[in-house]
Protein backbone atom coordinates (compact mmCIF):
# COMPACT_ATOMS: atom_id res chain seq x y z
CA UNK A 1 0.00 0.00 0.00
CA UNK A 2 1.48 3.35 -0.73
CA UNK A 3 3.22 4.65 2.14
CA UNK A 4 2.58 2.43 4.71
CA UNK A 5 5.07 3.36 7.47
CA UNK A 6 6.98 4.62 5.41
CA UNK A 7 5.08 7.64 3.64
CA UNK A 8 6.40 11.04 3.04
CA UNK A 9 9.65 10.55 1.80
CA UNK A 10 9.81 13.00 -0.59
CA UNK A 11 8.13 16.11 1.21
CA UNK A 12 10.18 15.18 4.36
CA UNK A 13 13.11 15.37 2.96
CA UNK A 14 12.05 18.40 0.42
CA UNK A 15 11.65 20.35 3.67
CA UNK A 16 14.94 19.27 5.19
CA UNK A 17 16.41 20.39 2.42
CA UNK A 18 14.98 23.77 2.56
CA UNK A 19 16.15 24.14 5.97
CA UNK A 20 19.74 23.12 5.62
CA UNK A 21 22.47 22.68 8.24
CA UNK A 22 25.26 22.15 6.69
CA UNK A 23 26.95 23.74 3.43
CA UNK A 24 26.70 20.07 1.95
CA UNK A 25 23.07 19.82 2.76
CA UNK A 26 22.58 23.58 0.63
CA UNK A 27 24.06 22.53 -2.05
CA UNK A 28 22.38 19.25 -2.31
CA UNK A 29 19.56 18.90 -5.41
CA UNK A 30 15.91 18.85 -4.19
CA UNK A 31 14.69 17.11 -6.99
CA UNK A 32 17.76 14.16 -6.63
CA UNK A 33 15.99 10.98 -6.11
CA UNK A 34 15.02 9.13 -2.40
CA UNK A 35 14.05 6.09 -1.57
CA UNK A 36 12.50 4.16 1.31
CA UNK A 37 12.35 0.71 2.12
CA UNK A 38 9.56 -0.78 5.15
CA UNK A 39 9.70 -4.08 6.89
CA UNK A 40 6.22 -4.54 8.92
CA UNK A 41 4.07 -6.67 10.86
CA UNK A 42 0.22 -6.57 10.37
CA UNK A 43 -1.30 -7.73 13.49
CA UNK A 44 -4.57 -9.13 12.01
CA UNK A 45 -8.06 -9.71 12.79
CA UNK A 46 -10.15 -10.95 10.34
CA UNK A 47 -13.93 -11.42 9.90
CA UNK A 48 -15.84 -12.46 6.88
CA UNK A 49 -16.51 -15.57 4.76
CA UNK A 50 -14.43 -17.86 1.94
CA UNK A 51 -15.71 -20.15 -0.29
CA UNK A 52 -14.48 -23.35 -1.72
CA UNK A 53 -16.02 -25.27 -4.94
CA UNK A 54 -18.88 -24.25 -3.46
CA UNK A 55 -18.63 -25.04 0.16
CA UNK A 56 -18.63 -21.85 1.94
CA UNK A 57 -17.01 -21.02 5.66
CA UNK A 58 -17.33 -18.43 8.05
CA UNK A 59 -14.00 -17.11 9.54
CA UNK A 60 -14.12 -14.79 11.85
CA UNK A 61 -10.98 -14.74 14.36
CA UNK A 62 -9.17 -11.85 16.37
CA UNK A 63 -5.06 -11.94 16.22
CA UNK A 64 -5.15 -14.32 19.21
CA UNK A 65 -6.84 -16.82 18.19
CA UNK A 66 -4.91 -16.84 14.91
CA UNK A 67 -1.69 -16.47 15.81
CA UNK A 68 -2.45 -19.71 18.33
CA UNK A 69 -4.12 -21.73 15.24
CA UNK A 70 -2.20 -20.30 11.81
CA UNK A 71 1.15 -21.32 10.06
CA UNK A 72 2.13 -18.09 9.53
CA UNK A 73 0.24 -15.09 10.99
CA UNK A 74 2.73 -12.26 10.07
CA UNK A 75 4.01 -13.94 7.21
CA UNK A 76 6.32 -11.62 4.85
CA UNK A 77 5.34 -7.64 4.49
CA UNK A 78 7.65 -5.28 2.74
CA UNK A 79 7.24 -1.85 0.91
CA UNK A 80 9.62 -0.04 -1.08
CA UNK A 81 9.20 3.54 -2.51
CA UNK A 82 11.38 5.87 -4.52
CA UNK A 83 10.55 9.53 -4.94
CA UNK A 84 11.59 12.54 -7.49
CA UNK A 85 10.10 15.75 -6.84
CA UNK A 86 6.29 15.72 -6.31
CA UNK A 87 6.25 12.40 -8.25
CA UNK A 88 6.88 8.88 -6.82
CA UNK A 89 5.98 5.24 -7.38
CA UNK A 90 5.96 2.27 -4.65
CA UNK A 91 5.26 -1.47 -4.14
CA UNK A 92 4.28 -3.35 -1.24
CA UNK A 93 3.77 -6.51 -0.64
CA UNK A 94 1.73 -8.77 1.68
CA UNK A 95 1.88 -12.31 1.98
CA UNK A 96 0.16 -14.66 5.18
CA UNK A 97 -1.22 -18.22 5.51
CA UNK A 98 -3.75 -18.12 8.42
CA UNK A 99 -5.58 -20.99 10.09
CA UNK A 100 -8.51 -21.21 11.17
CA UNK A 101 -10.30 -24.25 12.98
CA UNK A 102 -13.53 -25.35 13.73
CA UNK A 103 -13.96 -23.33 17.41
CA UNK A 104 -13.64 -19.99 15.27
CA UNK A 105 -14.45 -21.56 11.39
CA UNK A 106 -18.34 -22.44 10.95
CA UNK A 107 -19.76 -24.29 7.64
CA UNK A 108 -22.54 -22.91 6.24
CA UNK A 109 -24.91 -24.98 3.55
CA UNK A 110 -21.88 -27.41 2.60
CA UNK A 111 -24.03 -29.35 -0.19
CA UNK A 112 -26.44 -26.79 -2.24
CA UNK A 113 -29.97 -28.02 -2.69
CA UNK A 114 -29.69 -30.47 -0.11
CA UNK A 115 -31.87 -30.21 3.39
CA UNK A 116 -29.38 -30.86 5.98
CA UNK A 117 -30.07 -31.63 9.63
CA UNK A 118 -26.78 -31.74 11.05
CA UNK A 119 -23.75 -30.24 12.97
CA UNK A 120 -21.19 -28.73 10.87
CA UNK A 121 -17.30 -27.94 12.08
CA UNK A 122 -15.02 -26.75 9.68
CA UNK A 123 -11.22 -26.37 9.29
CA UNK A 124 -9.68 -24.15 6.73
CA UNK A 125 -6.78 -22.67 6.01
CA UNK A 126 -6.84 -19.26 4.23
CA UNK A 127 -3.23 -18.00 2.78
CA UNK A 128 -3.13 -14.69 0.60
CA UNK A 129 -0.79 -12.72 -1.08
CA UNK A 130 -1.40 -9.05 -2.22
CA UNK A 131 1.45 -7.14 -4.43
CA UNK A 132 0.14 -3.59 -5.17
CA UNK A 133 2.34 -1.87 -7.41
CA UNK A 134 1.54 2.03 -8.37
CA UNK A 135 2.61 5.83 -8.53
CA UNK A 136 2.01 8.71 -6.52
CA UNK A 137 1.68 12.45 -7.42
CA UNK A 138 1.61 15.59 -4.78
CA UNK A 139 -1.34 17.66 -5.47
CA UNK A 140 -1.14 20.22 -2.87
CA UNK A 141 1.37 21.42 0.56
CA UNK A 142 0.07 23.65 2.75
CA UNK A 143 3.42 25.07 5.12
CA UNK A 144 2.73 25.43 8.72
CA UNK A 145 5.30 26.45 11.70
CA UNK A 146 9.10 25.49 10.18
CA UNK A 147 9.68 22.09 9.73
CA UNK A 148 6.18 21.61 9.62
CA UNK A 149 3.28 20.90 6.80
CA UNK A 150 0.19 19.64 5.60
CA UNK A 151 -0.07 18.07 1.79
CA UNK A 152 -2.08 16.11 -0.02
CA UNK A 153 -1.02 12.88 -2.21
CA UNK A 154 -3.35 11.12 -5.27
CA UNK A 155 -2.53 7.97 -6.03
CA UNK A 156 -2.81 5.09 -9.11
CA UNK A 157 -2.56 1.96 -8.64
CA UNK A 158 -2.76 -1.83 -9.37
CA UNK A 159 -3.43 -4.41 -6.72
CA UNK A 160 -2.91 -8.03 -7.22
CA UNK A 161 -4.49 -10.25 -5.22
CA UNK A 162 -3.99 -14.48 -4.99
CA UNK A 163 -6.17 -16.52 -2.56
CA UNK A 164 -5.89 -20.06 -1.90
CA UNK A 165 -8.70 -21.97 0.32
CA UNK A 166 -8.34 -25.38 1.94
CA UNK A 167 -11.69 -26.21 3.61
CA UNK A 168 -12.42 -29.56 5.40
CA UNK A 169 -15.99 -29.57 6.86
CA UNK A 170 -17.61 -32.50 9.26
CA UNK A 171 -20.79 -33.26 9.37
CA UNK A 172 -23.14 -34.89 11.86
CA UNK A 173 -26.35 -35.50 11.10
CA UNK A 174 -29.83 -36.25 8.61
CA UNK A 175 -29.20 -35.61 5.29
CA UNK A 176 -32.79 -35.25 3.55
CA UNK A 177 -33.05 -36.36 -0.16
CA UNK A 178 -36.44 -35.32 -0.25
CA UNK A 179 -36.62 -35.56 -3.81
CA UNK A 180 -35.35 -39.11 -4.26
CA UNK A 181 -37.60 -40.44 -1.26
CA UNK A 182 -34.21 -41.28 0.52
CA UNK A 183 -33.39 -40.06 4.25
CA UNK A 184 -29.92 -41.17 5.73
CA UNK A 185 -27.72 -40.37 9.07
CA UNK A 186 -24.34 -40.04 8.98
CA UNK A 187 -21.21 -38.80 9.72
CA UNK A 188 -18.96 -37.30 6.57
CA UNK A 189 -16.31 -35.13 5.88
CA UNK A 190 -15.25 -32.93 2.62
CA UNK A 191 -11.95 -31.63 2.03
CA UNK A 192 -12.40 -28.88 -0.35
CA UNK A 193 -9.26 -26.77 -1.69
CA UNK A 194 -9.54 -23.51 -4.69
CA UNK A 195 -6.94 -21.18 -5.62
CA UNK A 196 -8.12 -17.94 -7.02
CA UNK A 197 -6.45 -14.87 -8.51
CA UNK A 198 -7.43 -11.13 -10.06
CA UNK A 199 -5.48 -7.74 -10.81
CA UNK A 200 -7.73 -4.53 -9.84
CA UNK A 201 -7.24 -0.71 -10.53
CA UNK A 202 -6.83 1.16 -7.11
CA UNK A 203 -7.44 5.09 -6.83
CA UNK A 204 -7.00 6.97 -3.64
CA UNK A 205 -5.99 10.05 -1.70
CA UNK A 206 -3.53 10.67 1.30
CA UNK A 207 -3.54 13.29 3.83
CA UNK A 208 0.19 13.61 5.26
CA UNK A 209 1.14 15.75 8.03
CA UNK A 210 4.70 16.85 9.50
CA UNK A 211 5.07 17.81 12.75
CA UNK A 212 8.75 18.29 12.55
CA UNK A 213 10.96 16.33 10.74
CA UNK A 214 11.34 13.47 12.82
CA UNK A 215 7.17 12.98 13.68
CA UNK A 216 4.78 12.50 10.72
CA UNK A 217 1.23 10.97 10.65
CA UNK A 218 -0.80 10.33 7.44
CA UNK A 219 -4.56 8.90 6.95
CA UNK A 220 -4.99 7.18 3.04
CA UNK A 221 -8.15 5.81 1.82
CA UNK A 222 -8.42 4.00 -1.38
CA UNK A 223 -11.23 1.85 -3.99
CA UNK A 224 -10.58 -0.46 -6.24
CA UNK A 225 -12.19 -3.01 -8.50
CA UNK A 226 -15.83 -0.88 -8.78
CA UNK A 227 -17.25 -4.43 -9.46
CA UNK A 228 -15.61 -5.35 -12.30
CA UNK A 229 -16.00 -9.20 -12.79
CA UNK A 230 -17.88 -9.33 -9.17
CA UNK A 231 -15.62 -7.65 -6.96
CA UNK A 232 -15.10 -4.58 -5.21
CA UNK A 233 -12.50 -3.74 -2.67
CA UNK A 234 -10.77 -0.99 0.23
CA UNK A 235 -8.65 -0.15 2.30
CA UNK A 236 -8.05 2.91 4.92
CA UNK A 237 -5.06 3.22 7.01
CA UNK A 238 -3.81 5.68 9.62
CA UNK A 239 -0.02 5.34 11.07
CA UNK A 240 2.71 7.87 13.20
CA UNK A 241 6.02 8.20 12.83
CA UNK A 242 9.24 9.12 14.46
CA UNK A 243 12.91 9.59 12.74
CA UNK A 244 16.25 9.59 14.16
CA UNK A 245 18.51 11.45 11.64
CA UNK A 246 21.97 10.16 10.33
CA UNK A 247 24.12 11.11 7.93
CA UNK A 248 23.30 10.41 4.53
CA UNK A 249 19.94 8.90 6.02
CA UNK A 250 17.26 8.33 8.81
CA UNK A 251 15.81 5.77 10.15
CA UNK A 252 12.22 5.61 11.78
CA UNK A 253 9.81 3.56 13.06
CA UNK A 254 5.87 4.03 12.92
CA UNK A 255 2.64 2.59 14.43
CA UNK A 256 -0.88 2.73 12.88
CA UNK A 257 -4.01 1.12 12.09
CA UNK A 258 -4.88 -0.85 8.63
CA UNK A 259 -8.47 -1.91 7.50
CA UNK A 260 -8.17 -3.78 3.96
CA UNK A 261 -11.83 -5.56 2.58
CA UNK A 262 -12.49 -7.44 -0.48
CA UNK A 263 -15.86 -8.55 -1.87
CA UNK A 264 -15.33 -11.27 -4.68
CA UNK A 265 -17.05 -13.87 -6.53
CA UNK A 266 -16.52 -16.32 -9.17
CA UNK A 267 -18.55 -19.21 -10.86
CA UNK A 268 -21.52 -20.63 -9.23
CA UNK A 269 -22.96 -24.09 -7.24
CA UNK A 270 -19.86 -26.32 -6.80
CA UNK A 271 -17.53 -24.24 -8.93
CA UNK A 272 -18.03 -20.98 -6.55
CA UNK A 273 -15.22 -19.38 -5.41
CA UNK A 274 -15.35 -16.49 -3.12
CA UNK A 275 -13.68 -14.19 -0.37
CA UNK A 276 -15.58 -11.88 1.29
CA UNK A 277 -13.32 -10.88 4.16
CA UNK A 278 -12.40 -7.51 6.13
CA UNK A 279 -8.09 -7.83 7.37
CA UNK A 280 -7.55 -5.21 9.96
CA UNK A 281 -5.60 -4.72 12.72
CA UNK A 282 -2.32 -2.61 14.01
CA UNK A 283 0.52 -2.22 12.30
CA UNK A 284 4.18 -2.05 13.45
CA UNK A 285 6.78 -0.94 11.13
CA UNK A 286 10.57 0.18 11.26
CA UNK A 287 12.37 1.93 7.71
CA UNK A 288 15.24 3.45 6.60
CA UNK A 289 15.34 5.97 4.31
CA UNK A 290 18.38 7.70 1.72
Amino acid sequence: MLGLLGYGGHPAVADDAATPSTPQAAAADPDAWRFRAVSYGWLMNVSGNVTARGRMVDVDANFIQLMQKSASLIGFMGYFEADKGPVGFYTDIVWAKLGFDKSIARARNPFAGLNISATATANATYSLTIVEVGGLYEFARWPGSPGSFTALDGLLAFRYWNNTIDATVNLTGSVDFSRLGLERSRSFGVAQSDSVDWVDPVIGLRLRHQFTPSQEMFVRGDIGGFGFQNRLEWQAVAAYSYAWQFTGYQLAAAIGYRALGVDSSSGSGLNATSANVVLHGPIIGFSVRF
